[in-house]
């Protein structure tokens, strides 16, 4: 078991009352998928919300770097299902011992055909533990609302009944809940990438602030704020998006869902040590 005095669950947690670290576990969200960095890596929500950590440190000084003492370690990898999260990155978590770990599992498990809802989460749940007994504070993540996305809007009440798991078990075991159900700005069609399946750069920075605003940090921005105003499109204009989209995304997304590819092969965390930012 953890030593008592880092363990504080629903809170901030070290000796010192702040985070000084952070890993973030899961799959292609919380890899970054849709929020492209100038090098081509992946940036993010679990990124961003790192650097609103960071900037809770007090200031230590001249010699350290601009972001303090504070340390992040990415091990999320696209196409991850649970058992392969729970099996590569969850005993490397425990490894690290961070402040703080986001674990964002079993999306990928719930849209598959014939997988149900209520098994995915008693294996959650056992990893919630697991991570709970080695680490500071544990915040889960449910499943965003699909009411919008074309592809996985069938599986509306199936994600919805993971996500009531999901918010039991935090109950259970005092973790703090990223509700992205909830998260209203996140229903505009601004908020995702062209693949209609993973956040765009402005909806990765509205699921940031709302981590942050989770651990109750102030944030300086509100996630859920209005989107400006845009002009009506036209039938033809969505429909010509629709089959724009459907060929180059939902076919090869199809494609590999038959032949047993993800596409998360041959990929590896982006940054599988606790590094400073």
């Amino acid at each position: 078991m953890a030593d008592d005095s880092r363990k504080n669950q629903r809170g901030i947690t070290n000796r010192h009352g702040v985070i000084g670290s952070y890993a973030a576990i899961g799959d292609s969200f919380t890899e970054g998928v849709g929020d492209p960095g100038p090098d081509g890596t992946f940036v993010g929500w679990a990124d961003r919300f790192a650097v609103l950590l960071a900037d809770q440190l007090p200031d230590t000084g001249p010699d350290v770097g601009p972001h303090g003492d504070f340390r992040y370690a990415n091990l999320a990898v696209r196409g991850r299902l649970l058992d392969q999260i729970v099996e590569e990155q969850v005993p490397r978590a425990k490894e690290l011992a961070p402040d703080l770990v986001s674990f964002c599992a079993g999306g990928n498990d719930i849209i598959r055909p014939g997988t149900d809802p209520d098994d995915v989460a008693e294996r959650f749940e056992r990893a919630v533990a697991d991570l709970t007994g080695s680490v500071g504070t544990v915040m889960i993540t449910t499943g965003f609302d699909t009411r919008g996305v074309p592809v996985l809007r069938h599986l509306r009440g199936k994600i919805a009944t993971y996500n009531a798991h999901v918010r039991a078990i935090a109950d259970r075991y005092g973790c703090p809940v990223l509700d992205l159900w909830s998260l209203r700005s996140v229903q505009d069609r601004r908020a995702w990438d062209d693949d209609r399946l993973h956040l765009s750069p402005e909806g990765h920075t509205r699921v940031a602030l709302r981590a942050a605003q989770v651990l109750g940090m102030e944030v300086p921005a509100d996630p859920d704020q209005e989107w400006p105003p845009q002009a009506q499109r036209g039938t033809l204009e969505v429909r010509r998006d629709d089959i724009h989209w459907a060929r180059e995304y939902l076919v090869p997304w199809i494609g590999r869902r038959l032949r047993g590819e993800s596409s998360g092969d041959h990929v590896e965390a982006k940054r599988p040590d606790l590094l400073p930012l």
